[in-house]
Parts: C-alpha cells; sequence; structure tokens
C-alpha cells in the first residue's frame, strides 16, 4: 500500500455471492475491468475469496470480494462454504448473483442470511443475454450480462446508490481541538513499532490534526518533558500510545486533556460505551476466567508484543488471579463466544466498521463484556475517567 492509499479498513466492501456458475467471477471481473478471477465452466473455480481493492467510480475507494459457490459440496465444499460465511462479516454492501429469473431455494436461504445481517443487498440476474424478454432494472433487483457487458454501468450506479448515508461523519480527533492548537502525540519506537514508519492510528490523528488546522506535535516519552518545556502555551491535548499510559499520565498535569490512539479509535468504530462498560469487568475476573484477546491484524510477533505479552502480564498483576488467555488474530473471530469471561480487543484499525460492529454485537447479544486495549489498559492504571472525559467533555 502507497501512503497516498485508502487504508483497507476504510473502502467499501462489497461481496459477490451466490451458488457455483451464477457468473459471480465473470462478473467481478467486468466491474473490476481486470482478471481478478479465474474464470471456467467448471463448477467450484473460485475456492477461496479473493479480494481487490480499487477506485471505482462514481463510488470511490472499495474492496471487491470474489466468492466460492454457497452450494459448493463435499469436506473441501463445507469449507469454502464457510470462509464465504465469513466474508458477510465484512461486508458493507452484498452483491446476490443468480443466473434464474427467480431465486431457487438455497438462493432465497442465502439471501436471508444477508438479511439476518442486515447488510444492503441487491440482486443481480446475470446472462441476461438467454432471456428473450429482460425485466426491468429495480432498486433492489438488475439484469445484467457478463459475457455480453452489459448493464455493467448500471449497477455500478446502484452499488453507488446503495452506499449513499453511509459515508462516516465522526472525526477521529478534529472536532475535539480548534484551528491554530497544538496536540502532542505520544508515540513509543520500540521493538513493537512498525519498522519505518507510524501505526495506522497515528497516521489517522495527524492527518486530521492537519485538516483542522492545527499542529501535531509528535514525540517519544522519553522526551515528553523537554517537549512540554518547549510549549509557551500547554497543549490543547496529549495523545498517548496505550502501553505508554503509566509513564504519560505521570508526565501530564491534569488540566490537559490526555487520551489515548486507542480510545479514539474505539469512539471512531462507534463502540467505546460498550468498551468503558466491558472494561469494568475486570474488577471481577476470578481464578480460571477464561478471556479472548483479539487482534485485528496479523503482524509478526515481538518478545514485548503488546497483545500476548504485555496485556495479559498487566492483567495478572493488576487482578492477582490465575487468568486462561486464549488468543485470535486477524478476521479469525469465534462465532461462540459464551465459554469466555470477557473479550479484550485491539483498536479494530485494520478492520471495516462493519467487522468491527459485529464482534461487538456477537459479544453483547452472548452476554460477554468486551472492551479494547487502550480502555482496558486505561482502567487499570486508574486513569479511564479521566482519558476518555476529553471526549465524553464534547457530547
Amino acid at each position: 500500500m502507497s501512503l497516498n492509499d485508502t487504508p483497507t479498513a476504510e473502502r467499501v466492501h462489497i461481496g459477490f455471492f451466490g451458488m457455483r456458475n451464477a457468473g459471480k467471477s465473470s462478473l467481478v471481473n467486468r466491474i473490476t475491468n481486470q482478471e481478478v478471477s479465474l474464470v471456467s465452466d467448471v463448477k467450484g473455480t473460485t475456492t477461496d475469496p479473493v479480494k481487490k481493492s480499487m477506485e471505482l467510480l462514481p463510488l470511490g475507494p472499495v474492496t471487491i470480494i470474489d466468492t466460492p459457490g454457497y452450494d459448493d459440496e463435499g469436506t473441501l465444499g463445507e469449507m469454502r462454504v464457510r470462509r464465504t460465511r465469513e466474508v458477510l462479516a465484512v461486508c458493507d454492501i452484498a452483491v446476490l448473483v443468480t443466473d434464474h429469473t427467480a431465486l431457487s431455494t438455497a438462493e432465497q436461504e442465502l439471501l436471508s442470511v444477508i438479511r439476518k445481517r442486515e447488510i444492503p443487498c441487491l440482486i443481480v440476474h446475470n446472462k441476461s443475454d438467454l432471456l428473450s424478454d429482460v425485466p426491468p432494472n429495480t432498486s433492489e433487483e438488475l439484469y445484467v450480462s457478463a459475457k455480453c457487458q452489459t448493464g455493467i454501468e448500471a449497477l455500478k450506479n446502484a452499488l453507488a446508490a446503495s452506499c449513499k448515508g453511509r459515508t462516516k461523519e465522526v472525526r477521529f480527533v478534529a472536532d475535539f481541538v480548534k484551528e491554530g492548537d497544538t496536540v502532542v502525540l505520544v508515540t513509543p519506537i520500540d521493538a513493537s513499532a512498525p519498522k519505518g514508519r507510524l501505526i495506522l492510528p497515528q497516521q489517522q490523528a495527524i492527518r486530521d490534526l492537519l485538516d483542522a488546522k492545527a499542529m501535531a506535535l509528535v514525540t517519544q516519552v522519553e522526551t515528553m518533558p523537554v517537549c512540554l518545556q518547549s510549549l509557551k502555551e500547554p497543549p490543547a491535548m496529549v495523545i498517548t500510545d496505550s502501553q505508554a499510559f503509566a509513564k504519560v499520565m505521570g508526565l501530564v498535569p491534569e488540566s490537559i486533556p490526555l487520551t489515548s490512539f486507542s480510545i479514539l479509535m474505539a469512539r471512531y468504530k462507534g463502540f467505546l460505551d460498550t468498551a468503558v462498560n466491558g472494561a469494568a469487568a475486570i474488577d471481577f475476573l476470578h481464578d480460571g476466567a477464561k478471556i479472548l484477546v483479539s487482534e485485528g491484524c496479523t503482524h509478526h510477533r515481538q518478545c514485548e508484543d503488546i497483545g500476548t505479552v504485555k496485556l495479559p502480564a498487566w492483567l495478572r498483576k493488576y487482578t492477582g488471579k490465575n487468568l486462561d488467555i486464549g488468543f485470535t488474530s486477524g478476521h479469525g473471530f469465534p462465532d461462540d463466544l459464551s465459554a469466555y469471561d470477557l473479550v479484550i480487543h485491539c483498536g479494530g484499525c485494520m478492520l471495516n466498521d462493519n467487522e468491527m460492529r459485529n464482534r461487538m454485537k456477537a459479544a453483547v447479544t452472548a452476554g460477554i463484556p468486551i472492551t479494547n486495549y487502550g480502555t482496558a489498559i486505561a482502567h487499570m492504571n486508574g486513569i479511564l475517567r479521566r482519558s476518555i472525559a476529553p471526549i465524553y467533555g464534547n457530547r
């Protein structure tokens, strides 16, 4: 990804679903104008979800996902269908591709699954060139021919229309500052920091502050005292990496608003209230309590990894309990959370809003408290109330 690319998590995710040989892959290739997916007359040619990030006019930055046939058979087929269901968790829009004028029973079942997840869906009747009389398009059903390349522009326009009103209104941090304000960003550079770059929430904070014509002053924990002393006026806010909470809170006067990238990300993703309530459950964990620590990305683990090393150590020290802590990463999030007493998730910067919302909903539905790294760390450091004050105080 280049520096100018839209992050994957910020792109509209469009999934193409349907039975084998309905023409999903051919349609994806027509939509993208590229040979993204393999196409053949053999059923089950697409064996894994295929993703393509691109600019799709008039929609903008999107991620197109081609999926295996929902009617695949056998042991491998069942695994492919499961992978297809997993794609539903990330989709902002679903396209149900059929080569029938009326949906089959299996297609109706698939449509029911899509609607149960409350995903906007377009039903696209492919191979319309075989019809003697093509019905008119509606807002929910379209007739196209991937083979003859007809109806493709109408489909693109329909996808764009489906996204209207889905533009995110909330800013990352800019609505808490005014033009000319200085904001100090504490970004530790240690073994767990990515080589030669900043993590996405740090990048988002800098860009959002620049858009607001505020000034972002980036520093490390060790240089914080000098940084604050160099300012003629106190900064409007200090934002720190969650790992540095304990040190930074002792360096920043109470009069200066202090929060973390992770807490801002929880707000940006729309689950800060849930995360704050979930953090309170840490105080009630018992010996043997089962905790799931989940990360949305799949980075290489370092010896001081926050999710698998630091956070478990802090939890055990804070609670004084013998905790059973399990881990997941990437898109591998359990369907059933009933065995857990608490879920602690990363900020979710690499997951789109729909996937984060589905994960939060799964926990809430199961009655399992869920929080995120930054909120949990702030709670264990006794700084949660202070770290959320800049956000709740602006409501």
